[in-house]
């Protein structure tokens, strides 16, 4: 297992100094986005039709020895405006083509969330069975919109060799390990999930607890943890919508690595990672609104450093 980062924190410099920066910190893996809501600050989809400007890319990446674990494209490619449903699957469809190019398995992406209805403008997250419209619109969205398109798209995956680890996070239909596996099941092994413990925290989900239910639908992992505040918890619940900025009267908040939970917690949890099967990435994101991209990705780095498992395992005398 190793660390890698998630670039868009570093959006400000050019990819070369990205990269300077990381090895600097021993940092060898890098998540890059191409666009939808992370932005395309360190790899362009116009890499597709220039091969003069993908030589230059890949030359960046060999000069500095750094890898990529995934490529990423968050959006709404179910969104219930046509245009900005067509961007964010056109960037995804893209996505997929430069992963292939570049040799790279995996495209992030969010399930997106459609809307109530085929004339509906925004989209629609559903989160209770009652009033009984509720099921009706949530059955609506898995049969007419979710399905169609992911088992489409995960064909196309697949026929590229790239498999979509869909990130789950509240607000789009896909949000939880049950709505992962349902997804998968319908769309195929071309569907698993970019496992990011932070949704879980906030969701009540055991983050740790989780992995044994996902188990191999676990292809990438985000490095970020999420401090509860049990002060606010009574008042807010856990869908709270005031701004992230408004830390000291959320009920939670995003946290670097460690600010949240301390090592004995995140040495189980890579611990159990391996235990089934994971030996890949974690992949720092910082979205800790109380510390600086400069500190939160220093602390971050420092920290995970002395909690991944780098080797395998010898076989032993007693197996």
């Amino acid at each position: 297992m190793k660390l890698g980062v998630f670039t868009p924190l570093l959006a400000q410099l050019s990819l070369d100094k990205v990269l300077e920066k990381l090895t600097g910190l021993g940092v060898t893996t890098v998540e890059l986005s191409t666009g939808n809501y992370p932005g395309d600050a360190h790899c362009k989809l116009s890499m597709l039709e220039n091969a003069a400007e993908l030589k230059a890319f890949q030359q960046t990446l060999a000069r500095h020895g750094v890898g990529i674990s995934a490529l990423s494209c968050h959006g709404n490619p179910l969104h219930p405006d046509k245009a900005q449903a067509a961007l964010a699957s056109e960037i995804n469809r893209k996505t997929i083509l430069l992963a292939e190019k570049l040799g790279v398995n995996t495209v992030v992406d969010f399930s997106g969330c459609p809307g109530s209805s085929p004339t509906s403008n925004e989209p629609n997250w559903v989160t209770c069975p009652w009033p009984p419209e509720y099921g009706t619109i949530l059955d609506w969205q898995w049969k007419e919109v979710v399905t169609p398109f992911w088992v489409e798209r995960a064909k196309f995956a697949e026929q590229h060799g790239v498999r979509i680890a869909i990130e789950m996070h509240p607000g789009f239909v896909v949000y939880s390990p049950e709505t992962l596996l349902r997804l998968r099941t319908i769309a195929g092994p071309a569907i698993g999930c970019n496992y990011d413990p932070s949704h879980m925290f906030w969701q009540a989900i055991d983050p740790i607890a989780a992995i044994r239910i996902l188990g191999d639908a676990i292809f990438h992992v985000h490095a970020k943890d999420t401090q509860m505040y049990a002060a606010n918890l009574p008042r807010t619940g856990v869908l709270d919508t005031k701004p992230y900025t408004d830390e000291a009267h959320r009920g939670w908040i995003f946290r670097t690595c460690g600010f949240g939970h301390g090592a004995e917690w995140w040495r189980e949890f890579v611990s159990t990672l391996r235990m089934f099967g994971y030996d890949h990435v974690l992949s720092i994101e910082h979205e800790d609104s109380l510390l600086s991209p400069e500190e939160g990705l220093t602390k971050a780095v420092r920290f995970l450093d002395d909690v991944v498992i780098k080797e395998k395992p010898a076989a032993a005398w007693w197996v």
